[in-house]
């Protein structure tokens, strides 16, 4: 562990392990990232259990640590469970309330969720899981509103996400809620990521959503979003890639998955919920910062890319907001 002041992260290892999931833990948290400075994330797995440790597809895992750690994490992450029939263990449960008592902030991907709703911290919540489990999830928490089509969820320093791919939108959500949209830009753009989406966006896509393969597409994406304030026409973006209208738009399509207005807004939505987290603009002054002119525009396309006003979403999540 490298950093020696940032938030540490704790990725729960156990025989039956997702090892996808957890790869996303590790990639996001516990790759060196000298760039953000020495109170970047601390990273740990810690076997819930005695070894051999079995992983999907043939692996076997040697955890950091044991469970010895995880009362000391600012941030515990159930990647996955090893079977929604799988009953959670009494000593997990007991170690996990705990921590929430402590402070620690509890996250789950895809089915990982059954561990956390066993704790009870999620009854009366909102919570969500992968489609699959969504009625496995209801029948054994009849305590639990699941939400079956967002992408993740959150509730009191708990967060729940959707299948293996949300995993990652929730967990650059995450760093964006800690080091700002900045940092969850760079991380996203290392895993050859698209636009980060938001938890309000449904599971259920009508056509996939494509990386941002390097074109000629890039390096604009990057201008714009380090002048957000700045009039972007479709002339502009064009002519700053040296294209005709119609060859850019569909370049542009190509390589974001998205028009260029659409992709536009959604940038200064996702610039704008920063701001909102951090608490020092008014919504006048936020819009103004990001591009979208006024106060009432901002709402309107707040209100409906992620289903809150301004001032519901700052007041919901700038309370989550790590050290």
């Amino acid at each position: 562990m490298p950093n020696l002041n940032g938030p540490l992260v704790v990725a729960l290892l156990y025989d039956g392990l997702c090892t996808f999931e957890f790869g996303i833990v590790a990639e996001i948290f516990g790759l060196p990232r000298p760039e953000m400075g020495e109170n970047w994330y601390r990273f740990a797995s810690c076997a819930i259990e005695d070894g051999p440790l079995r992983a999907h597809g043939g692996l076997v895992v040697t955890p950091d640590f044991g469970p010895e750690l995880v009362h000391k994490a600012d941030i515990i992450v159930v990647p996955g469970w090893r079977g929604v029939d799988k009953p959670v263990p009494q000593s997990l449960i007991k170690m996990l309330r705990d921590a929430h008592e402590g402070g620690a902030r509890l996250a789950s991907i895809c089915s990982g969720a059954f561990v956390l709703a066993a704790t009870g911290l999620l009854d009366g919540a909102t919570a969500t899981t992968h489609w699959r489990y969504a009625d496995a999830l209801r029948s054994r928490h009849a305590n639990i509103l699941v939400d079956d089509a967002s992408l993740y969820r959150t509730h009191e320093r708990i967060y729940t996400s959707a299948g293996s791919a949300a995993g990652i939108d929730l967990l650059i959500e995450i760093v964006r809620q800690d080091f700002g949209t900045e940092a969850a830009n760079s991380v996203a753009r290392r895993l050859v990521m698209p636009a980060h989406r938001s938890g309000g966006q449904a599971q259920f896509l009508e056509r996939p959503v494509p990386a941002a393969h390097q074109s000629a597409v890039a390096p604009l994406l990057d201008r714009i979003r380090s002048d957000l304030k700045a009039s972007w026409t479709l002339e502009r973006m064009a002519a700053e890639c040296g294209m005709s209208l119609r060859t850019f738009v569909r370049r542009f399509t190509e390589a974001t998955g998205t028009s260029p207005g659409e992709w536009l807004v959604g940038e200064r939505i996702e610039a704008a919920k920063s701001f909102l987290i951090a608490r020092r603009l008014s919504i006048d002054e936020i819009a103004a910062a990001v591009g979208i002119g006024s106060a009432d525009t901002l709402r309107h396309h707040f209100k409906k890319r992620i289903g809150l006003s301004p001032k519901a979403y700052q007041d919901q999540f700038s309370s989550l907001r790590g050290p």
